[in-house]
C-alpha cells in the first residue's frame, strides 16, 4: 500500500506549485498566483532569487553537509560575519539550528542556565513553536496545546496589550498589560525565580498585532531592574519583514537574546539564536548542538540572502511597499466597516481583521475570503486568536504593481464573500 501524507496536515490552498519566481508561483496547470504568503514569511527574497539559487547550486557541488560541532566550513564563517553586520549591537555570538521552534528551545535553555532561575514569562496570543517547550509558551490558539499535556513547567502567561481585543485605547492597554505583569511578578513568579520574558515584537499567529513601543520599553525596564533576560522572538518579524531589519528597532529596545529563522535563508531551513558572548558563555558545556544546524547549503543561501537584502535595499522596499499595502487595504476597509474591524501591521506584515454585524469575530467569513482569493489568483493565509484575520506576507521583492493587484484581488474576494453571506451571520 503506498504511503500518504498525514491526514492531519491541512493545506490552506489546493495549489500544487511547480515553480516560482519573485512574488509569483506557478501551479501544475500553468496558472500563475500572486504569492502573498511567502511560505509563511520564508521566501524573503522571493521565489528562486538568481543570487540565492547560484549560491546554493555552487555549494551543493562543493560541500553539502559539514556538521559544525565536528568540522567548520566556509559558508558558516561567512554567515557569522555577515550576521554580525546586521545584529543589534552587543549580540555578537550566534548558535544555529534548523527551525524557529529549535531556536526558541535553545533560548529557553540559555536563559535558565545563565540565570539559574526556573521560570519563563510569555505573553497572551504569542506563538513560539510546536515542540514541547515552545508550545508551552504558545497561546495563539488551543490547537498548539490541546492533547499535548503535561506541557513544560515553569511557564507563566501575562497580558499582551492587544488594544482592539481588550476594547481599550493603545495607551490604556499598555498600562493594563504592564500592571498585569507586575501583578504576576508579585503573586506567581517572583523576579528571583524568573529567568526571562519572551515576546514577539509583532504577534504573528496571534493576529499581526504590533507591540506598542512603551510596552517593550516597560519589559526592558523591568528586566533590567530584576536581572531578568529579555528574549525577542523575531522568527517571523526579522530580516526586514517589518520595514526595519529587526522589529525591535521600531521601539528602540534591544533584547538580551534574539531568535530568528524564516526569511533569513530564503526558504532553506536555518534558524539562529543570538546573544552577547558574555551571556552565551554562561550556557553549560554540551548544551548546544544538533546534527543539521548550520548546514553548509543553508548557510550559503543565508549569506546570499543577506547580500540581496542589502544590495536591493529590501528593508526600504518592505517599508515603502508595506505602507502602500496598508493604505490600500485601509481604503478598502473604510467603505466596509460593518465587516472590516481593523487594518494593521508594520512593513510587509499586514493583517485585516474581519467581524460579523454583531461585532463578533467571524472565522467563516475570513475563510471564505481566503478561498475566494485563490480563485482571484492571490494566495493568502489567516491567523488570529479568533481565526478572523487575513494576513498579507508578500516577499520583500514585491513591487507596486503587484501590491495594487493584490489589493484588487482581495477586494473582489471580500465582496464576493459578503454577497453570499446572510446578514448578521457569524460563527
Amino acid at each position: 500500500m503506498p504511503a500518504t501524507l498525514s491526514p492531519i496536515l491541512k493545506q490552506a490552498t489546493p495549489v500544487e506549485a511547480v515553480s516560482g519566481r519573485g512574488a509569483v508561483l506557478v501551479d501544475v496547470h500553468g496558472r500563475e498566483y500572486l504569492d502573498f504568503t511567502a511560505g509563511i514569511g520564508v521566501t524573503s527574497t522571493g521565489h528562486c532569487h538568481p543570487k540565492v539559487v547560484a549560491a546554493a547550486q555552487e555549494q551543493v557541488a562543493t560541500l553539502i553537509h559539514g556538521q559544525y560541532t565536528t568540522v567548520l566550513h566556509q559558508p558558516l564563517r561567512r554567515l557569522v560575519a555577515r550576521l554580525g553586520e546586521v545584529l543589534p549591537a552587543g549580540l555578537d555570538s550566534v548558535f544555529f539550528v534548523n527551525s524557529g521552534s529549535e531556536a526558541v528551545e535553545a533560548a529557553l535553555r540559555l536563559a535558565r542556565q545563565a540565570t539559574g532561575r526556573p521560570n519563563i514569562i510569555a505573553f497572551q496570543g504569542g506563538f513560539h513553536g510546536r515542540t514541547i517547550g515552545a508550545a508551552s509558551l504558545t497561546t495563539s490558539g488551543t490547537k498548539f496545546r490541546t492533547g499535548f499535556a503535561p506541557l513544560m513547567g515553569g511557564v507563566f502567561i501575562s497580558a499582551f496589550p492587544a488594544a482592539i481585543r481588550l476594547g481599550m485605547t493603545v495607551e490604556d492597554a499598555t498600562d493594563f498589560a504592564l500592571r498585569e505583569l507586575d501583578h504576576l511578578l508579585q503573586t506567581v513568579s517572583a523576579p528571583s525565580d524568573t529567568a526571562a520574558f519572551i515576546v514577539e515584537p509583532v504577534l504573528g499567529e496571534g493576529g499581526y498585532i504590533p507591540a506598542p513601543a512603551r510596552f517593550l520599553h516597560g519589559l526592558r525596564e523591568r528586566a533590567d531592574h530584576h536581572g531578568i533576560l529579555l528574549i525577542f522572538d523575531e522568527v517571523q518579524t526579522g530580516a526586514g519583514r517589518t520595514g526595519r531589519f529587526w522589529a525591535q528597532e521600531h521601539a528602540g529596545v534591544r533584547g538580551d537574546i534574539l531568535v530568528t529563522a524564516k526569511g533569513i535563508a530564503s526558504g532553506f531551513p536555518l534558524s539562529a539564536m543570538a546573544a552577547s558572548t558574555e551571556l552565551m558563555a554562561k550556557a553549560l558545556p554540551g548544551s548546544q548542538g544538533g546534527t543539521y544546524g548550520a548546514n553548509a547549503v543553508a548557510c550559503a543561501a543565508a549569506v546570499a540572502t543577506l547580500e540581496v537584502i542589502e544590495e536591493e535595499k529590501l528593508v526600504d522596499n518592505s517599508r515603502t511597499m508595506g505602507q502602500q499595502l496598508l493604505d490600500g487595504l485601509a481604503a478598502v476597509a473604510a467603505t466596509r466597516t460593518d465587516r472590516v474591524r481593523d487594518v494593521r501591521g508594520l512593513g510587509l506584515m499586514v493583517g485585516v481583521e474581519l467581524w460579523a454585524e454583531d461585532r463578533r469575530p467571524d472565522p467563516s467569513l475570513t475563510a471564505a475570503v481566503q478561498r475566494n482569493a485563490i480563485d482571484e489568483g492571490l494566495l493568502l493565509l489567516t491567523c488570529g486568536t479568533g481565526n478572523n484575520v487575513v494576513r498579507f506576507i508578500p516577499p520583500l521583492v514585491v513591487d507596486r504593481a503587484q501590491i495594487d493587484a493584490g489589493i484588487a484581488a482581495f477586494t473582489r474576494a471580500l465582496d464576493r464573500a459578503l454577497e453570499h453571506r446572510p446578514a448578521g451571520a457569524s460563527s
